[in-house]
């Protein structure tokens, strides 16, 4: 998400999850002997997001909305494998209403309760089987406040929709295993009225129009988190180039300007970081006020409003740092945010500005007590996840590692770890063994203990 410093005007957005977490209820229910999925992966700050006994491969999602009168009609067909013997499991879906539900094809029993949808297959399913569920829904998407007061979920617009989904908004549009620990391929098929268009994730690999309206077809194939996939909704102009080989696909609101700089940022973050990590790229420029918040979406992050350069290069780093490498629970936050922030401070430091080593020491010099509320990789709660220490915080742990290996060698961790960890889960345990591998001879201890995990501002810079 953005950077901290500009939430008040604009706001943004480590430890591996044990199987102990993953409480399964004992009862058998249903079609058959087995256990129900718990109804949460048990993560620190979100415990009933996401899902337990099954890990999903693919979600086709066949959306159509009609702005005038607000309504949401989807199908959902989800393709998942059940890593228990499963006599039941849950969905995360807040609000709308479930019309009919499959499994394997065959209708089967449901119900509700909260954010979760139990489905009941005619038959338990066995430890390892693939298996297809099928939800057909509909009604009026929700719009979600977080604990952080920050809005998510469904935003409606004056000409349409967005969809933003962190940490937990992507449950008000489709039913899933909503946590960034399970992560998925998807195609997203959405048919809006003519004359509007829909802008989604991954490639467009198709446009039709009919009298029912026109329908949108994306595709993503490399895995996504629920939390980083959106639906753009409205008037939007399109703008489409290349940046260094790789397609650029833009949508933007026509009262607002297009990120001209976005060729040069992705040059510079493949010099950076490395290798891009996916397969097309751009941006969402929503017209000013339809969020409050930038989010790094995945391929083409959303602002509200035309970014300023900061902005753009916190966005488009999240794409290696929150969306490739992905956080396995929501302490991880830190792992995100330090990596964008930390990238704005080398744009700077590589583009006339400040270097990063005084940028640090600037923010080492405050005595802003929201800087030093709490520990980077220990967050106060669900509601500050978003908060500065996770973003400036992250950021100085960096720059501890960088001053303790030297540039070139953090130049080479840095790319090392977007690479290690290449489409895929990490905890906060994850990096800090990664980098005492990368630089064995070196000792670490005292940078974990004040700067990652230690209360108040350290003792000396």
């Amino acid at each position: 998400m953005v950077s901290w410093p500009r939430r008040i005007a604009i706001v943004s957005r480590s430890v591996r999850l044990a199987p102990a977490l993953v409480v399964l209820a004992l009862t058998a229910c249903g079609g058959g002997p087995g256990t129900s999925g718990a109804p949460g992966v048990g993560d620190p700050y979100f415990p009933k997001a996401g899902n337990g006994g099954y890990d999903v491969g693919h979600y086709a999602l066949d959306l159509a909305y009609d702005p005038a009168a607000h309504r949401l009609t989807g199908t959902a067909t989800i393709t998942a494998r059940a890593t228990q013997d499963l006599s039941a499991f849950d969905l995360d879906l807040l609000g709308l209403t479930v019309d009919a539900v499959t499994v394997q094809g065959e209708t089967t029993r449901w119900s509700r309760g909260g954010q979760e949808l139990t489905v009941r297959p005619p038959r338990a399913l066995d430890g390892g089987d693939t298996f297809e569920v099928r939800v057909r829904y509909s009604g009026t998407p929700r719009t979600i406040t977080d604990p952080d007061g920050s809005q998510e979920g469904w935003l409606r617009t004056d000409d349409g929709a967005l969809a933003l989904g962190e940490p937990t908004g992507s449950m008000a549009w489709f039913p899933g295993n909503h946590h960034p620990s399970d992560k998925a391929t998807y195609t997203i098929e959405v048919t809006v009225p003519r004359g509007l268009r829909a802008v989604s994730n991954g490639e467009l690999t198709g446009e039709r129009t009919s009298r029912s309206g026109t329908t949108f077809s994306w595709r993503v194939t490399e895995p996504m988190a629920g939390y980083v996939a959106t639906v753009a909704i409205g008037g939007y102009e399109i703008r489409r180039s290349t940046a260094g080989g790789v397609p650029v696909y833009t949508a933007v609101h026509p009262r607002e300007e297009n990120a001209d700089e976005l060729p040069e940022v992705m040059a510079w973050a493949r010099d950076t970081f490395g290798p891009y990590p996916f397969s097309s790229t751009g941006v969402i420029i929503a017209r000013a006020g339809d969020s409050e918040y930038a989010l790094e979406t995945q391929n083409r992050p959303v602002f509200p409003g035309t970014p300023d350069t900061g902005l753009l290069v916190h966005e488009i780093a999240h794409q290696w740092f929150g969306n490739s490498v992905t956080p396995e629970s929501w302490k991880d936050m830190w792992l995100n945010e330090g990596f964008a922030t930390y990238a704005e401070w080398l744009w700077q430091e590589d583009h006339g500005g400040d270097s990063a080593q005084r940028t640090f020491e600037a923010l080492y010099a405050s005595d802003d007590t929201d800087l030093w509320a709490f520990p980077p990789a220990e967050p106060a709660g669900a509601g500050h996840i978003s908060d500065r220490p996770v973003y400036d915080r992250g950021a100085m742990v960096l720059h501890k590692i960088r001053q303790r290996v030297g540039d070139d060698a953090f130049h080479g961790l840095v790319r090392g770890w977007a690479a290690a960890r290449r489409h895929g889960n990490a905890s906060t345990g994850d990096f800090t063994r990664y980098v005492e591998r990368r630089a064995p001879d070196e000792d670490f201890s005292g940078i974990w203990t004040d700067w990652l995990y230690g209360e108040g501002k350290p003792d000396r810079p």
